[in-house]
């Protein structure tokens, strides 16, 4: 802990330079960003951009735990956006049935689309690394093709579907708190993945196979089968990103909407300098979701650029990934 502490004050100091640099006063750019972040409607946009970027970065540190980079986050998240975004449009059932089949069919294939990656690495030796990251291209292709042509609404001129019926939406707030459907929903996951690290089986097995996958296999550990549930967890949390976007705040699947904020890379991040620890992950994606909303709010008091706190949160990431070498030289 102390080490973290010491790489994030060094980050900020060293921020600090590159804020002064520009003619701007430190203190007040920090001021700034801290007041965004956590005053006022400040607090309701960072628990929202908090969703997606916790839930990204559980998706990564399901399958880290298990010794699987998952680098096909994106293309997770798409295919799941675009099922949920099908299954509210055109299911006719009740709005509230409407968006839980919605949930569930995001679930799915976000799920099965990054099991199809651990099936190519079983049976063709092919890396996850490689067959997530790959399949990520095609998913964007696709569900850019089938917005643009046969699934879009002629009457925007924007390559999207037509809008989700207000019925299937899940509500932004929750008598009268600035508390979402989909920040309860997240919660709910991040407590079921936390729990099951700390005291489940699966969390156990998952944990000793990252360590030592030759030791987890003799230990009787089906390794197999356990690539394919990680990789359809790690997944299917992905794609319910996907849906908590589409059915919570973009209403609609627009090319490019989801993944224009970076929210896939950001959620790795947060899930490598956590260790792939769920609970570190989470404090540290949302941790970064107040930098950049607090960035956005020194933008408009100040003027300058949010791009500064994108260079804060590197130096801290740098700060931080380099902490092992330095407390061990020391």
């Amino acid at each position: 802990m102390t080490a973290i502490l010491l790489s994030i004050a060094v980050a900020v100091v060293l921020g600090g330079l590159v804020v002064l640099s520009t003619g701007a006063n430190p203190l007040s750019v920090y001021q700034e960003i801290v007041q965004g972040a956590l005053l006022g409607r400040g607090l309701g946009e960072t628990l929202s951009r908090s969703v997606p970027l916790i839930g990204m970065g559980l998706a990564a540190a399901i399958a880290f735990r298990a010794g699987l980079i998952n680098l096909g986050g994106d293309g997770q998240m798409l295919v799941g956006g675009l099922a949920a975004a099908l299954v509210a449009l055109y299911v006719p059932v009740p709005g509230a049935v409407r968006a839980v089949l919605a949930l569930t069919a995001a679930i799915c294939a976000g799920g099965l689309y990054a099991w199809i990656a651990a099936v190519l690495q079983l049976g063709l030796a092919i890396p996850f690394l490689i067959t997530s990251l790959l399949l990520s291209y095609i998913a964007r292709g696709v569900t850019s093709y089938l917005v643009r042509y046969p699934l879009r609404d002629p009457s925007t001129g924007m390559p999207e579907t037509y809008r989700v019926a207000s019925a299937a939406r899940l509500p932004n707030s929750i008598f009268d708190l600035p508390i979402s459907v989909g920040m309860l929903t997240m919660a709910a996951v991040a407590i079921a993945v936390i729990v099951n690290d700390k005291h489940g089986v699966n969390g156990f097995e998952w944990r000793m196979t990252g360590l030592n996958p030759r030791f987890a296999g003799y230990s009787g550990t089906n390794l197999p089968r356990q690539t394919q549930r990680v990789a359809f967890l790690s997944g299917a949390l992905a794609g319910l990103v996907g849906a908590l976007l589409i059915l919570g705040q973009q209403y609609r699947f627009t090319d490019g909407a989801l993944l224009a904020p970076g929210y896939t890379w950001s959620g790795l991040m947060a899930a490598v300098l956590a260790m792939a620890s769920p609970i570190a992950t989470v404090v540290t994606a949302a941790f970064f979701a107040a930098l950049q909303v607090g960035g956005f709010a020194m933008e408009r008091a100040l003027g300058l650029p949010a791009v500064l706190t994108w260079v804060l949160q590197a130096l801290i990431i740098l700060c931080l990934a380099a902490r092992t070498v330095f407390f061990k030289r020391r």
